[in-house]
């Protein structure tokens, strides 16, 4: 792929006034987009806007044709964008054509979204198969991080397993603190089916993280707490007291003599140098959560629903696309019975 330059404020502040004027007026009133989106609308809109400037000869937004916006996307292909990088780019410009649209009808009602169904989007560029690890695998990467050498394994242990268990994203991994491990053990009563298929009373017993923002609409995304059992929290434990630094985060770096907070990358690099040559084949973070869907489902039997339920989908349908293997119903309690 031939990466696009920069845009720099200095490049930017060449494109049209009229475009510039409209593109920070739409950023200052989308108050709904998360902060990543907000960031991601901004770098790609900037670029379409380079480009108008250059190749459309720096016509207003309100005057962009169809077939000039399919010069683009062919622009991108042909530089060997991927169909997700170019989806996205697309998906920002509509937006930002939709709030013109919206909010300036009064003084261009001839305009319209030139982003239409007759574009046909780029087809899904090459995805790895999905081959989250098993459960069996889990036990083994643990099981080797435990025998090995790495520096601050008990992190990493801790990593894996909470993140595991809970299905999580990275966003999500990072704000946990290490004050955790004071959380009481919620044990509660509830209907589950036994080895016979018949409903009898069980305990669930889990802990639950503080609320945490996770993935979602608007800049406080969905607010949540996290389900987790004895598995991660001893795990989190070891991690703590393990510790001689004051960062109250659970997850950690060092630099420059300070411990902070880890980033997300990091855990990608945790996965790319030590777990993808651990496990044998390819392992990202996200991994993680499938890996968390498909041993609920496939390898423990437990219902669609509950798992839904513990990865915060709004609906199974989404859910089933991180399994291999499928089908039936209930709530995330379920997956905490001894």
């Amino acid at each position: 792929m031939e990466r696009l330059k920069s845009i720099t404020d200095e490049d930017f502040a060449l494109c049209s006034k009229f475009n510039r004027d409209m593109f920070e007026d739409f950023l200052s009133n989308s108050t709904e987009l998360a902060d990543k989106s907000l960031i991601a609308y901004r770098s790609n809109l900037r670029i379409w806007l380079v480009w108008v400037r250059d190749n459309l000869n720096d016509k207003k937004q309100i005057d962009v044709k169809p077939r000039e916006y399919l010069r683009f996307q062919n622009w991108l292909l042909n530089k060997g964008h991927s169909s997700s990088d170019i989806g996205n780019k697309r998906s920002a410009i509509s937006t930002f054509n939709n709030y013109i649209v919206t909010y300036y009808a009064e003084e261009y009602p001839m305009f319209h979204n030139f982003i239409n169904k007759s574009i046909k989007k780029p087809e899904k560029s090459f995805v790895n198969d999905k081959n989250p690890p098993t459960r069996a695998e889990m036990d083994m990467l643990v099981q080797k991080l435990e025998e090995s050498n790495v520096k601050k394994k008990k992190q990493l242990i801790a990593y894996l397993k909470f993140t595991f268990e809970t299905g999580c994203r990275r966003a999500e991994t990072r704000q946990i603190l290490k004050n955790i491990i004071e959380t009481p053990l919620t044990v509660k009563s509830i209907k589950a089916k036994d080895e016979n298929g018949n409903f009898v009373e069980k305990e669930a017993k889990y802990y639950l993280t503080p609320k945490i923002r996770c993935k979602g609409k608007g800049k406080t995304g969905k607010i949540r707490q996290l389900k987790f059992s004895n598995y991660s929290m001893n795990a989190f434990k070891e991690w703590v007291y393990e510790r001689d630094d004051d960062c109250p985060y659970m997850f950690v770096t060092k630099s420059k003599k300070q411990v902070r907070q880890v980033s997300e990358s990091t855990f990608n690099g945790w996965s790319m140098k030590i777990f993808t040559p651990m496990l044998g084949r390819r392992f990202h973070p996200h991994c993680l959560r499938e890996a968390q869907a498909t041993v609920s489902v496939v390898e423990d039997g437990k219902n669609i629903e509950a798992v839904r339920a513990l990865l915060g989908h709004e609906s199974s349908e989404t859910t089933k696309i991180y399994v291999c293997g499928i089908d039936s119903e209930s709530e995330s309690d379920e997956l905490f019975v001894d």
